[in-house]
């Protein structure tokens, strides 16, 4: 399997490069099949866009292609994180307050390994979580084998889109498409 340390070590400056920061760097699909996976974002918006995502690629494919630091052949996916986004880093608990969030522990603590609830920020290094039946929770940022954002109104409504130029037309093209020629025409006279 991948060295994740040194694929980090590998991309990191790539990513640097372009301005942007990332999230997560991981293998999945194991021997039948290897995908890496890197998440990156722009740190002024949250948000990756197309060409990001192919510039990053770019990099990072001339940079593996290079170095080789992975055996076996894989897939590259170079993506943002999304809106229900992994939490992988210590600030991601501090900027993410108020949102909710769903964090898988690696060993149980007190008999549970999933906490669900509304991230209240660091206390040391500790995630504070406001679990609905059980209260506030200070989980240890060392126990957390992975977290994430749930996808509720309240993060829908908070995360703003980089534009929404074009989108009307969008939206348009793909009703008159999908729609038989008299909706078509219906869609196109209606206001």
């Amino acid at each position: 399997m991948a060295d994740i340390a040194l694929l980090m070590k590998l991309i990191e400056p790539e990513a640097q490069a372009l301005g942007l920061s990332l999230v997560r760097v991981a293998m999945f699909g194991g021997k039948s099949d290897p995908t890496l996976q890197i998440m990156a974002e722009r740190p002024d918006t949250r948000q990756l866009d197309l060409s990001d995502c192919e510039a990053l690629s770019r990099r990072v494919s001339e940079i593996l292609d290079a170095e080789d630091p992975i055996e076996e052949a894989y897939r590259l996916e170079v993506s943002s994180p999304g809106i229900d986004r992994p939490l992988t880093r210590r600030p991601d608990y501090e900027d993410f307050k108020g949102f909710d969030a769903r964090i898988r522990l690696a060993v149980p603590l007190d008999g549970r390994k999933v906490f669900e609830g509304r991230l209240d920020g660091l206390e040391g290094d500790h995630v504070k979580l406001h679990a609905e039946r059980v209260g506030e929770v200070l989980i240890p940022l060392a126990s957390i084998g992975n977290a994430k954002l749930l996808l509720t109104d309240a993060l829908i409504k908070a995360t703003a889109p980089l534009s929404t130029e074009g989108a009307d037309k969008i939206i348009e093209d793909a009703i008159v498409e999908g729609a038989p020629a008299d909706a078509a025409d219906r869609n196109s006279t209606e206001g």
